[in-house]
C-alpha cells in the first residue's frame, strides 16, 4: 500500500515529489514524509495524516532542493505516527524510503545496535537505514554499501536511498515490490507506479525482480541480482486514463477479464516471500492476533459472497479453523452468536455496499475477537472502519459485472489462509514444503491465467448455442461449486438468460426435473478428487437428454460425444484451480451477452456499488 517518490534534477524537486504523493494517494496510507538535500545539508518533513498535512508543513517551513526522495506510509511495524513515518535516517547524512517487509530485522537490529546504533522508530525500514550506513562507513561507497545491504536483507522492498555525500545521486532498489525509474532530459525519477510520475515524464525503465540502480542527472546504471550491469528497456507510457479508455477492447468487461494477470499480480505485490507468505503487512499486531483466531465468520454480497465460499474450503482444509460465509442483508438481520476468538471478515469490490458497512458495524460491537476487510478502495469506508485491512489491486472496475475484483479477491483470501495457518498453529494439512508450493504457484499464476485466456476464441464460437435459450444450470463440487454460482451470476447479469448453480451431487433433489435438450448444463470439472462422482452426476444429465458443456483440465479423461462438449482449461495447482475455471466462465457469459444483444457494462436494473438496501 505504500508509495515512494523520488527525483534527481536541476531544478528544485519538492513540488514534484508533493504531486507524485498525491497522485499515489489512491494506494491509502497513514502518514507522509520527504527529504532532500537543501543547502548542504539533508533535511526531512513528517506529518501524520494525509499528504495535506505534509504540504500545509512545508508551507511554513519551505524547503528546496535538486534531489529528493517522499512516502507515503501504511503501518506495518510500529503503530501510525510522526517517529514511524518515512523517510528514516541514519545520522544526518543518509535517508530512506521502503514499501515491503524485511522479515529478519530484529536480529539486524540487535547486530545493530551492539555496533552503537539507536533506533527512534518501531519500523523495519530503520534497520535499513543503519545497515547502509555502516557498510558506508567501512568503504565511502555508496554503491558498494548498496550491494552489501541487500545482500543482508530477508523478504519484499522497493528502495530508495540518498547521502549527502553524493548530492546528485539516487540509489534504488527492488525485490517482491514494485519499482520503476522515469527518465527525463537531464533528470531522472523513482516510483512505485507510473502514475507517480506523468506529471514530469512519460518514459520508464520498468525494474526486474532483484535489480537495483543509480540515477543522476546525466544518467542511469543498472545491475541484476548477480551484480552484472545490464540494460532495462525504455517504455512509453501511452497517455490518456487507463480507466476510462476501452483501448482496442469492445468492452470495459472484456477490457477488465484480460487485466486479471496483472491484478493479481499487483495484489500479491509485498505479500510473499521466497516460499512464504509475509503475515506482517496485515500491520503491527496481526501476527499475535491470528495466532489467536479458531474461528472465521464471512460476510459479503453478490460475487464476494461467492468469493468467501470459495476461501471457506481453503480455510478448513488447509488452515484448520472453522468458517461459516453469509450474505450481508441475512447476517444483518438475526441474531449472531459469536464463538470465542472469532474473526469477523468483510468483504466488498467498492468499500461501500451498503449491507457489508451495517454488518460490519454491528460486528464491533458483537464481541469479535477482530473485523478484517478484504476492499479494492483503500479510502472506502469499509477500510476506515476495519481493524485490519488485506487490499487488492484490481484497480476500477468499469464494468458493472465484477470479473477481476473477484480473481484479487480470491487470491488474497488464499493468502489469509496460508497466514492464519501459519499463526494459529492449527494447519495441519500445510506443511513448510506444502506453502512453498502453494507460494510458488500464486507467483506463476499471472502466467496461468494468460493461458486461460487463449480459450476466449473457442468460447466465442460456444457462445452461439445460446442465441435462443432461456435457461441454464451450472453445477460444480466442492470449491468449484462457488466457481459455478458466479459463473450463472454473470451470465444472468449481463445475458438475462435465468441460470441456476448446483452442487452436482443435488441434481437428483430436485434440479434433474428441469433437465431436457434445450437446457445447456454447464460443469465446472477440474481434475480433482470429486471428479469421478461429477461424472456419474453428468451421466445422469446425458441420459435425460441435457446438453453438456464440460470445463475440464487439459489431458482430464472426461468422454466427449453428441450433446457434450470439453473445453479444456490449463492445469494449476489444484488449490487454485477455482481461480483459473472462472475465467472461462467470464468470458462465456461475456460472449453469450453479445449474442443476446444485450448492454455489456451497464445490464438492466443494476448498479456497481449497492450503496443502499
Amino acid at each position: 500500500m505504500c508509495g515512494i517518490v523520488g527525483a534527481v534534477a536541476q531544478r528544485n524537486v519538492t513540488s514534484i515529489l508533493l504531486e507524485g504523493l498525491r497522485r499515489l494517494e489512491y494506494r491509502g496510507y497513514d502518514s507522509a514524509g520527504l527529504a532532500v538535500v537543501h543547502d548542504q545539508q539533508l533535511v526531512r518533513k513528517r506529518a501524520l495524516g494525509k499528504v495535506a498535512e505534509l504540504e500545509a508543513l512545508l508551507a511554513q517551513e519551505p524547503i528546496k532542493g535538486h534531489t529528493g526522495i517522499a512516502h507515503t506510509r501504511w503501518a506495518t511495524h510500529g503503530k501510525p505516527s510522526t517517529a514511524n513515518a518515512h523517510p528514516h535516517v541514519s545520522g544526518e547524512r543518509l535517508a530512506v524510503v521502503h514499501n515491503g517487509i524485511i522479515e529478519n530485522h530484529q536480529s539486524l537490529k540487535l547486530a545493530l545496535q551492539d555496533e552503537g546504533y539507536t533506533f527512534t522508530s518501531d519500523t523495519d525500514t530503520e534497520v535499513i537505514a543503519h545497515l547502509l550506513d555502516h557498510y558506508y562507513g567501512k568503504s565511502c561507497d555508496l554503491l558498494q554499501a548498496l550491494r552489501s545491504t541487500l545482500g543482508r536483507l530477508e523478504g519484499a522492498y522497493a528502495l530508495g536511498v540518498m547521502h549527502l555525500d553524493h548530492p546528485d545521486e539516487l540509489m534504488c532498489a527492488r525485490s517482491g515490490s514494485p519499482l520503476v525509474i522515469g527518465e527525463g532530459s537531464e533528470e531522472h525519477f523513482i516510483g512505485s507506479d507510473p502514475l507517480a510520475l506523468l506529471q514530469v515524464t512519460d518514459r520508464f525503465i520498468y525494474l526486474e525482480e532483484g535489480d537495483y540502480a543509480r540515477l543522476s542527472r546525466d544518467g542511469v546504471h543498472i545491475w541484476d541480482y548477480q551484480h552484472q550491469a545490464v540494460a532495462r528497456p525504455v517504455q512509453h507510457y501511452e497517455h490518456g486514463d487507463p480507466v476510462a479508455d476501452k483501448g482496442s477492447y469492445r468492452h470495459y468487461m472484456l477490457k477488465e477479464i484480460y487485466e486479471q494477470p496483472e491484478a493479481i499480480r499487483k495484489s500479491l505485490d509485498g505479500k510473499l516471500g521466497d516460499d512464504h507468505v509475509l503475515t506482517a503487512v496485515l500491520g503491527p499486531a496481526a501476527e499475535e492476533l491470528l495466532a489467536r483466531v479458531r474461528q472465521v465468520h464471512i460476510v459479503a454480497c453478490g460475487t464476494s459472497y461467492h468469493a468467501g465460499l470459495v476461501a471457506r474450503y481453503w480455510l478448513e482444509d488447509l488452515a484448520g479453523v472453522a468458517c461459516t460465509v453469509e450474505t450481508a442483508s441475512e447476517f444483518r438481520y438475526r441474531r449472531v452468536v459469536v464463538p470465542a476468538d472469532t474473526l469477523f471478515v468483510a468483504i466488498s469490490q467498492s468499500g461501500e455496499t451498503a449491507d457489508t458497512l451495517a454488518a460490519l458495524r454491528f460486528a464491533k460491537q458483537a464481541g469479535y475477537l477482530a473485523t478484517l476487510a478484504v476492499c479494492n478502495v483503500p479510502g472506502s469506508s469499509l477500510v476506515r472502519e476495519s481493524e485490519l485491512r488485506l487490499m487488492t489491486q484490481a484497480g476500477p472496475e468499469i464494468g458493472v459485472a465484477s470479473t477481476k475484483a473477484f480473481t484479487t479477491q480470491l487470491v488474497v483470501l488464499l493468502w489469509l489462509t496460508l497466514a492464519l495457518s501459519k499463526q494459529s498453529g492449527k494447519g495441519a494439512n500445510l506443511t513448510a514444503q506444502k506453502e512453498a508450493d502453494l507460494v510458488a504457484a500464486l507467483k506463476d499464476l499471472p502466467r496461468q491465467i494468460k493461458a486461460v485466456l487463449q480459450l476466449d476464441g473457442v468460447i466465442e464460437k460456444l457462445a452461439a448455442r445460446f442465441a435462443t435459450k432461456h435457461h441454464t444450470l451450472f453445477l460444480g463440487r466442492g470449491p468449484h461449486y462457488p466457481v459455478a454460482m458466479e459463473g450463472a451470476l454473470k451470465l444472468k447479469e449481463i445475458s438475462y438468460i435465468h441460470a441456476e448453480a448446483y452442487a452436482a451431487g443435488e441434481l437428483k433433489h430436485g434440479p434433474l426435473a428441469l433437465v431436457d435438450a434445450d437446457m445447456p448444463v454447464v460443469t465446472v470439472a477440474p481434475s480433482d478428487a470429486l471428479q469421478e462422482k461429477l461424472k456419474s452426476n453428468l451421466q445422469e444429465v446425458r441420459a435425460r437428454g441435457g446438453q453438456l458443456i464440460n470445463f475440464v483440465c487439459e489431458h482430464a479423461e472426461m468422454a466427449e460425444e453428441d450433446g457434450v462438449e470439453n473445453i479444456a482449461v490449463p492445469k494449476v495447482l489444484d488449490e487454485l484451480s477455482p481461480i483459473a475455471f472462472i475465467v472461462p466462465l467470464q468470458l462465456l457469459s461475456y460472449h453469450v451477452a453479445l449474442v443476446k444483444g444485450t448492454d455489456v457494462d451497464k445490464p438492466r436494473n443494476l448498479a456497481k456499488s449497492v450503496t443502499v438496501e
